[in-house]
């Protein structure tokens, strides 16, 4: 059976306007994710779901087929999870079954093919529902990051069980990034969310983890590709 890889792009953006298209280093920043898709050896086609035409004008000529998205599915409010099994129900009507959903956010544009090509082998190899990608954490809960009580004193969000006195003293802890996810697309209809099961890693190194929510993120990752170039 087919792996097939998703981008999921609405028209709107709170943090960044037109973030899906805006010009990175030359080209759209979702075309990115697209070119990375199409790059992998063990994905077979991709997917974008979108509700803007100017998204779908630009990832059509970027080689992706497009998923209308509905209003309903577009809005700040609306989970991506249900505009994750709309897609899988499209393209399964119009496609067939297919063996593995890989959803590669515009927003990650630092991403390489072994980061998904891992992703999809870890999934394959394991009896987890959903591979995620996460990347090293700068803060921890059990050293460096407080909850506010009440009474507005605050205390370590997760209370170790001996005295961490240095970070490196903590147990490892991990940020989830936008990267890479890889499931099959029986977990993500028969359940809501990616903790509803089993679920397994792939460490993406911090300099390819970037996710781009406003201009600050951007502006980054194009200092980032200028000198990589």
């Amino acid at each position: 059976m087919k792996n097939f890889a998703f981008v999921f792009a609405r028209g709107g953006s709170k943090g960044l306007s037109g973030k899906n298209i805006k010009p990175l280093a030359g080209k759209p920043l979702i075309q990115y994710s697209i070119e990375t898709a199409k790059d992998c050896p063990s994905i077979d086609e991709v997917f974008v779901s979108t509700d803007d035409t100017a998204i779908a004008d630009v990832a059509r000529k970027a080689g992706a087929i497009i998923i209308e998205r509905p209003a309903e599915l577009a809005s700040d409010t609306s989970p991506e999870w249900l505009s994750w099994r709309h897609a899988i129900e499209w393209v399964e009507l119009h496609y067939g079954k297919f063996k593995y959903f890989v959803s590669l956010p515009a927003t990650s544009p630092l991403r390489n093919v072994s980061d998904v090509e891992g992703a999809i082998t870890k999934l394959r190899n394991s009896a987890a529902d959903i591979c995620i990608s996460v990347t090293p954490a700068s803060r921890s809960p059990y050293f460096n990051m407080v909850k506010v009580l009440g009474d507005e004193t605050c205390e370590l969000v997760i209370k170790p069980r001996g005295a961490v006195t240095r970070r490196q003293d903590a147990p490892d802890v991990f940020d989830i990034t936008t990267v890479v996810y890889v499931a099959t697309p029986m977990f993500i209809q028969n359940n809501d969310n990616l903790f509803s099961g089993k679920v397994t890693n792939v460490i993406v190194p911090k300099e390819r983890a970037v996710d781009i929510d406003d201009i600050y993120d951007f502006q980054m990752v194009e200092s980032i590709l200028s000198i990589n170039c």
